[in-house]
């Protein structure tokens, strides 16, 4: 993390801790950390708070088995509050909801933002293990063409009742076509830009 949490600038040395959903971008719940809690969630990447009820570390998930594991934290600008991207191993609430907030925690579009970033390494530190970067060595050409294959396959597909080949064909499209709007300079938010506009009209 580039800033360090400062439990001294609370009372009682318990600092919030917002947890969200690394995939779907949802806030699944909020608890308080201390050093130790924070410390031994760093370790062992599931999170664990310091219960106010319980006045002890509880780790998420040790009764119910559904835990948050770790993706990545991050301190806030002034170095008081804990961001913290997990992957839910169930319902976060103990209610049985998704959130803590009622809300349904569905749709993982965010990880296309994550799979950009990936195809986007690839482009700038090639490896000659890299199916991406050797489409990106073969140039422009060859990743429309792979783009227009993959769309005449995902037709053919449409038109069978296969579930799981359409849907591994609408994946190969779609993986596809991030390499080629990498390729040309764009991102994936230049195309919802356009969307957008249009959706507004």
């Amino acid at each position: 993390m580039s800033k360090e949490l400062n439990f001294d600038k609370s009372p009682d040395g318990l600092l919030p801790a917002v947890i969200q959903d690394a995939q779907t971008g949802k806030v699944l719940m909020l608890g308080y950390m201390n050093r130790e809690a924070y410390d031994k969630t760093a370790a062992e990447g599931v999170v664990t708070f310091f219960s106010r009820s319980k006045q002890r570390l509880w780790t998420k998930g040790e009764t119910s088995s559904n835990f948050l594991r770790v993706e990545q934290m991050l301190v806030d600008c002034d170095g008081d509050t804990l961001l913290i991207k997990a992957r839910p191993d169930g319902p976060t609430c103990h209610t049985g909801a998704d959130t803590c907030f009622e809300e349904v925690n569905t749709g993982k579009g965010q990880f296309l933002n994550y799979l950009q970033h990936i195809i986007r390494d690839r482009k700038a530190n090639p490896s000659d293990k890299s199916y991406t970067a050797s489409l990106f060595a073969k140039g422009v050409n060859k990743i429309a063409q792979k783009v227009g294959e993959e769309a005449v396959e995902l037709v053919i597909e449409a038109k069978d009742d296969n579930a799981d080949l359409f849907k591994g064909e609408a994946a190969d499209l779609l993986f596809h076509y991030l390499v080629l709007l990498e390729q040309k300079g764009f991102d994936l938010d230049d195309i919802i830009a356009v969307l957008q506009k249009r959706h507004a009209k």
